[in-house]
């Protein structure tokens, strides 16, 4: 459904106006873009075709609890990275088992999503230049495990690129970063969706689509992405 104040019609225009602003990373020949799957990739497919970058994914995954499954309670990431809101997560009651079940549901998720999309060898980005591309960021919590996470791998450079932010959770990154691009920030921000006209779920095979379309040649090829996305959609 269109949204009247929307800034962006969908991901790939916002990705498209974030490239504007991070044409300087045209000079690190060395730099990698990393989307958040799985509508970050979108966002990020536009700017590493625009900035003629290589594109990957680094798998992040949201903790709810099953009675509200849109609400963000925590986040993991590889590297054993594993976020909490304890007030929030109090809140609703979590107990230690159900935390524990939650979290190994999300973890089953997350390394399936590592497999079928690819994601870098953490050794493959030590001393290296990173991107990092969401379709935006409100609470904050998978951002914030995706970040830890790369943090662990040394990155020569850990540079977050969103169309949207929170202004408070921007303030709260800032710190762990060696730089931090927005199109716009925001107070109070409730809901990215509400900053584009589209905001549809992205499947495995639009990520895969993109991952390949923008792969050229690189370490992965398109070849193998396909056998992988008729794997995983068999």
């Amino acid at each position: 459904m269109a949204r009247a104040n929307a800034l962006w019609p969908n991901r790939h225009a916002a990705g498209q106006a974030l490239a504007q602003r991070l044409s300087a990373w045209r000079e690190q020949s060395d730099a990698l873009v990393l989307g958040l799957p799985r509508g970050g990739v979108v966002v990020a497919a536009e700017v590493a075709r625009a900035l003629q970058l290589p594109l990957a994914s680094w798998a992040v995954r949201k903790l709810a609890h099953p009675r509200a499954p849109e609400l963000a309670l925590g986040a993991i990431a590889p590297g054993g990275v594993l976020i909490w809101d304890e007030p929030t997560a109090s809140s609703y009651g979590l107990d230690p088992s159900l935390r524990q079940r939650i979290v190994a549901e999300e973890s089953h998720e997350l390394e399936r999503r590592r497999r079928l999309y690819g994601d870098p060898a953490p050794a493959s980005l030590r001393h290296r230049p990173l991107l990092v591309v969401d379709d935006g960021v409100a609470t904050g919590l998978t951002v914030r495990a995706a970040l830890e996470s790369l943090r662990q791998v040394q990155p020569s450079l850990l540079v977050l690129a969103v169309p949207v932010i929170d202004r408070q959770v921007a303030a709260q990154l800032r710190p762990g970063l060696d730089d931090l691009i927005a199109l716009a920030e925001v107070d109070d921000l409730w809901a990215v969706g509400a900053w584009y006209q589209r905001f549809e779920p992205v499947s495995d095979r639009e990520v895969l689509a993109l991952m390949a379309a923008c792969s050229g040649g690189r370490a992965n090829s398109t070849a193998a992405l396909h056998q992988k996305e008729r794997s995983a959609l068999s």
